[in-house]
């Protein structure tokens, strides 16, 4: 079980370091535009707290996070050139945000989440009474 946990980690820790690749290759001005609009889309489904099916249905919610996230980060990857990616994993490498814990979105995802209950919970207070 530990052996499985610590895979599962260091997976984790690649495609969080892949994420900041993408940010990277938007950045870098030799990427193709089609590949800096797939790069955001991709980070920018990553970081949102809406996904494409919801986490509360069972089993199914979790795929977007465990299959769909990996394969697109995986395709954008791939359609970088060689030499524009080997560029943003070493600046991606060098940079200590793949190491930082950010605690500032953490805390701005969280408030959103916390604005979104407060507002459901207003609605059904409202319709109840």
């Amino acid at each position: 079980m530990g052996k499985t946990f610590a895979n599962l980690k260091s997976k984790a820790r690649k495609l969080k370091q892949d994420l900041f690749v993408l940010v990277e290759a938007y950045k870098h001005p030799a990427t193709p535009l089609y590949v800096k609009i797939l790069a955001v889309m991709i980070v920018a489904y990553a970081f949102s707290p809406i996904d494409l099916i919801p986490d509360f249905i069972p089993v199914l919610g979790y795929l977007d996070d465990l299959i769909l996230l990996p394969l697109g980060i995986m395709l954008v990857l791939k359609l970088i050139p060689k030499e524009i990616l080997e560029d943003c994993r070493e600046k991606v490498e060098k940079s200590e945000k793949v190491k930082k814990k950010n605690w500032v979105a953490g805390a701005i995802i969280l408030l959103l989440w916390a604005g979104i209950l407060y507002w459901i919970v207003v609605l059904i207070l409202n319709k109840t009474t």
